[in-house]
């Protein structure tokens, strides 16, 4: 028998309802409220999933959670963050962490000041063709790294910041790389700004402190609806992976070997072809560390370095040149 952790959840958004939908479906936690902005907009959401709406924080700290996840608009993060480190209760947040470096450092000192649990979802890391590519890598399957790709694209999620793309999207190609690869130690990045005046496409060139060497390509101004909006190449002395699109495919090949094998989800695996699922992942991860007492999967620190990448690109496009990372 596992105690049923009682969670709140901040936030009314799309994605919030993910926030909700899993912690009110578990049998091992309780979906305890929902704070919002929006009165009726809240309590509908709250209502939907048996639970209580909330437009008030202290109400919502009334419920006694053992949890609580944040799923506020991009550039809205700071300030209800820090409210809530300061409560000392346990935090689950969304990407990205925040849109500057002071505010990420506050934030992470805050959490130490408490020994607060601080988490954020990079759930990236937990698409099945992540999982497996990752494997096959620690397993000496592909041999020493030598390059790695990302490229990421769809329609713009526009927000106030001009690099909106690269701080809120291309967050999880920074996280993902270091995950796989290690860390990246210096950036060249070129951007443009051609469709609606931000800097909606960037071609980013990488060194890694393992001596391989890679590249991203983020975009604003391409479509979900392509094949491979999204795809990982992963390059070794002995063979590559590739992902396609995070969840619906795993490529394997050897070096000199034209059979390839491939893994895509089953007929009945639903749970791994399906992207909101890798939430679900990383949630299960997050709690078996909070019981445990354990320091969370992928920590707040995670969100701030890949702010700090981010930071490093623009520097690198606005003086043309590379920029150390390390």
């Amino acid at each position: 028998m596992v105690d049923t952790l009682r969670v709140a959840v901040v936030g009314t958004g799309g994605w919030a309802e993910q926030h909700t939908r899993i912690f009110s479906r578990r049998a091992d936690t309780e979906l305890v409220g929902v704070l919002g902005r929006d009165q009726g907009r809240t309590s509908a959401r709250a209502e939907r999933y048996g639970s209580r709406g909330f437009t008030d924080l202290d109400a919502l700290l009334a419920t006694d959670p053992d949890l609580i996840t944040v799923c506020l608009p991009n550039e809205q993060h700071f300030e209800p963050t820090l409210a809530l480190l300061q409560t000392g209760i346990p935090l689950l947040v969304e990407k990205p962490l925040v849109f500057d470096l002071a505010e990420a450092d506050r934030l992470l000192a805050e959490a130490k000041k408490h020994d607060t649990f601080f988490a954020i979802n990079f759930n990236h890391r937990y698409a099945e063709p992540v999982v497996r590519a990752k494997a096959a890598l620690d397993a000496g399957e592909l041999g020493a790294p030598v390059f790695a790709t990302w490229r990421f694209g769809g329609e713009a999620n526009l927000g106030e910041s001009p690099h909106a793309n690269l701080i809120e999207t291309q967050c999880h190609g920074f996280d993902l790389l270091e995950h796989l690869f290690g860390p990246i130690t210096s950036v060249a990045a070129s951007m443009t700004n051609k469709t609606y005046g931000a800097w909606s496409t960037m071609a980013i060139a990488l060194e890694f402190a393992n001596d391989a060497v890679g590249t991203m390509l983020g975009s604003y101004d391409s479509s979900y609806t392509y094949e491979d909006s999204q795809r990982v190449e992963l390059n070794g002395t002995l063979g590559r992976a590739v992902i396609h699109d995070t969840v619906r495919s795993l490529t394997l090949e050897t070096a000199g070997d034209e059979v390839a094998r491939v893994w895509r989800a089953g007929y009945f695996n639903d749970e791994a072809r399906t992207f909101e699922y890798t939430f679900d992942r990383h949630v299960d991860a997050v709690l078996t560390a909070l019981r445990a007492g354990d320091p969370p999967p992928v920590p707040a620190r995670a969100g701030r370095r890949a702010l700090e990448l981010a930071m490093a690109v623009i520097e690198s496009h606005e003086t043309g040149r590379r920029v150390g990372t390390a």
